[in-house]
């Protein structure tokens, strides 16, 4: 070939090439660029606490593939979820706002319209921008639509309205109505002759109920847990028709499991984020009979080793597509843990030795340490180096933190950039952190914890766990008493003075009560 043929051939195939990156945007951005980044996966467990997790402690449950996370990984021991109940923290985690800032954040019910304003930044529409594939795979329970869901059309906003390009969840709760799947906003198996109706307020004619047929349940609801019957198990709220798009609990693990490795098998060639929120181990726990009798704790132990055996078979999937050692896997729980949660399932009266507070006091829906420390885990094959690290840490810090991983950075008041401490770099986590329980607040700083007084009982009646109410000031030291089993406030009053006077500039008026009470 001459010189001048030569030259012209370069031209084409230059051409050819050039046309090619202008008619895909995508293509413009060098692949060697997009392989830079890393994928990000969030594993979200329901209710798992602080001693639910051998690596942490527990000997009655066997959870070997968490613990390889935690082994292998950054093993956090103050690491923390946002609010001691899960939808404070999941709006936390996704959007980087503390929860107490939206007076929508607080437990909702299955109708409830979508609680994430969807013109904020959140922890997927960041990454979005940055060029990941977003999904999320599990439980929501962020509110759904406008307030008047008709669960028979696409129902909209949801998840992929505040930055998710693929949802596969369900709208609520395992024990809350509807019991159904939906995907990008749709009722999965849905038949249109069998419309679906949904209400919180009364029950549609001639529908049982457990509160009036529980000759038609196999599980024996205990409170708060009498309305509709759907397989067998009465759940909150009250639901009619969609017989067809019913879940089946028993298999529901496997299902989300299922959805979230097709998820990464679909998109292992593009960098993704994967929101990967389990069910286990909040009520109903309903174990897949593979894994019945698994443990000597009943079905609330089963459901926490189905949980195990699902991020064993994630990690699985990830090795067997070839890109583990190029995904961070970030592990937690959206609360502490709580034994009889609205049913008979012998949670209490098998719980034996077991300690599901990992010595700390108090569980979900409490302003004490075991309301929000949760089991807290960052891992990246080959990039981060096993270690402990007792670091303040908290789920909310995601946000800040993941976006300096991605390249960028976000304007955020709440939201702390860690991620030297998330990979294992420095052990310098957040000076203080505001911690919630159904919007009661207190107040970490450094190893001092600082709960006002608060009106209300000082027990949960029906959960049997203590809230953190008292009509006194309270201070813990956190390094002497991990349990909290000494209030000192009276033996350091500069100390609780001076953490009030914090606390005031965090919260603002908040909490207007504390400004009235005079230190004692």
């Amino acid at each position: 070939m001459n010189t001048f043929k030569s030259a012209i051939y370069s031209f084409l195939i230059l051409s050819v090439i050039l046309a090619g990156c202008a008619g895909n945007p995508r293509n413009a951005v060098s692949e060697t660029a997009a392989n830079d980044k890393p994928n990000i996966v969030v594993i979200y467990l329901d209710d798992l606490g602080y001693g639910d997790v051998s690596a942490y402690g527990a000997r009655e449950i066997h959870t070997p593939n968490i613990d390889r996370l935690a082994t292998e990984g950054v093993m956090f021991t103050d690491g923390h979820a946002s609010s001691s109940t899960c939808t404070p923290s999941r709006y936390a985690l996704l959007t980087g706002v503390y929860p107490w800032r939206n007076k929508d954040a607080k437990i909702l019910p299955g109708t409830a319209p979508l609680i994430i304003d969807t013109a904020q930044i959140t922890l997927p529409k960041m990454l979005k921008q940055q060029g990941y594939y977003t999904g999320a795979v599990g439980k929501w329970h962020l509110g759904l639509g406008t307030g008047n869901v008709n669960w028979n059309e696409h129902v909209s906003p949801g998840p992929n309205e505040v930055g998710f390009d693929y949802a596969y969840i369900m709208a609520a709760t395992q024990d809350r109505v509807p019991t159904v799947y939906l995907e990008n906003g749709l009722v999965q198996g849905l038949d249109p002759n069998d419309p679906i109706e949904v209400s919180y307020s009364k029950n549609f004619e001639g529908e049982p109920t457990g509160l009036k047929n529980p000759e038609l349940t196999t599980m024996k609801w205990e409170h708060g847990h009498n309305n509709s019957i759907v397989n067998g198990i009465p759940r909150i709220g009250f639901m009619k028709g969609g017989e067809k798009a019913r879940w089946s609990d028993v298999d529901m693990a496997d299902h989300f499991l299922a959805k979230a490795k097709d998820y990464v098998k679909q998109h292992k060639n593009e960098p993704f984020f994967l929101y990967y929120a389990m069910q286990q181990p909040h009520v109903p726990r309903t174990p897949n009979p593979r894994f019945v009798g698994s443990t000597n704790l009943g079905p609330r132990g089963d459901v926490i080793v189905e949980a195990d055996w699902c991020v064993g078979e994630f990690i699985k999937t990830l090795e067997e597509e070839g890109i583990l050692e190029n995904t961070l896997i970030i592990f937690s729980s959206d609360n502490g843990p709580v034994l009889n949660d609205g049913y008979y399932d012998e949670a209490v009266e098998r719980i034996g030795n077991h300690d599901q507070n990992g010595g700390l006091r108090g569980g979900k829906y409490s302003l004490f340490e075991a309301g929000t420390r949760v089991p807290f885990i960052t891992y990246w094959k080959g990039k981060i180096e096993a270690q402990k690290s007792d670091a303040l840490i908290c789920q909310m810090d995601l946000l800040a933190s993941l976006a300096k991983l991605a390249g960028t950075e976000v304007k955020t008041t709440d939201s702390q950039e860690l991620l030297d401490v998330l990979m294992g770099k420095s052990k310098q986590g957040r000076k203080s952190l505001v911690l919630e329980a159904s919007t009661r607040t207190a107040l970490r700083e450094g190893n001092w914890l600082m709960i006002p007084p608060y009106k209300g009982p000082a027990v949960a009646a029906h959960v049997n766990i203590e809230l953190g109410n008292s009509p006194e000031f309270q201070l813990y030291n956190l390094m002497d008493d991990l349990g909290q089993q000494e209030n000192v406030a009276g033996a350091n009053p500069e100390q609780l003075e001076l953490m009030i006077e914090h606390y005031k500039e965090a919260i603002g008026s908040l909490n207007s009560e504390v400004e009235q009470l005079e230190l004692k």
